[in-house]
């Protein structure tokens, strides 16, 4: 199993390697689409920090709500873009955005480290541990990361430790094809795999897994 101060540390290198890949491509197009998503790829780094942000926020609470997201406003800033609480102001810089993405990463981080391993709080896939919200952030960087980087035509290959870890906790029972992050585009419906087609639905399962 996979404590809490793996489970944060997990959180900080799939953030902080997006952040490296983001930097060499501060001079490139942010507001074309991302891959096979509504949402241009300056959205999609800010859907990433807004994740973290909430992941973070749902598990720093002493009792935290179990049916619900802790109530923080959101909003969508143009009709097909992400709904966000967290969304850099106007005039942002990309290494401002790159800033914003490492903030709400050290806040998830940070939140899964100090937070008692016992502690639940809601998700719609399942009312999840600290280790859990943490997987879950890790899985929404490095998939979204692919998303910006093949609209971006620029290499994404996350270290097959940190993919197998996030499958093993949300999608343990996601195919073993000897390369773990072909298997977590799998199973997040970005890919094919030999003899399994690309998913058109998937959900991971974040119920606390028993020891």
């Amino acid at each position: 199993m996979i404590d809490s101060e793996q489970a944060a540390s997990d959180v900080r290198q799939s953030v902080s390697l997006a952040a490296a890949t983001l930097r060499d491509l501060v001079g490139r197009d942010w507001q074309q689409p991302a891959a096979d998503l509504k949402w241009t790829v300056w959205e999609t780094i800010e859907h990433i920090a807004d994740d973290l942000f909430a992941y973070a926020a749902q598990i720093s609470l002493d009792s935290p709500p179990q049916d619900d997201y802790v109530g923080f406003g959101w909003r969508n800033i143009r009709p097909d873009g992400p709904a966000l609480t967290v969304y850099a102001r106007e005039g942002t810089t990309p290494h401002g955005l790159i800033d914003v993405l490492l903030s709400s990463g050290g806040l998830l981080s940070a939140t899964v480290l100090t937070a008692p391993a016992d502690r639940r709080a809601f998700h719609p896939y399942g009312v999840s541990d600290p280790v859990g919200f943490a997987a879950m952030g890790v899985i929404e960087t490095l998939v979204h990361m692919h998303d910006v980087a093949t609209a971006l035509d620029v290499p994404w290959a996350p270290p097959e430790d940190l993919c197998d870890r996030a499958l093993r906790r949300l999608f343990p029972d996601a195919p073993e094809s000897g390369d773990r992050w072909a298997d977590l585009l799998w199973a997040t419906g970005r890919t094919e795999l030999p003899g399994l087609p690309r998913r058109t639905g998937w959900r991971w399962d974040g119920t606390v897994q028993s020891r």
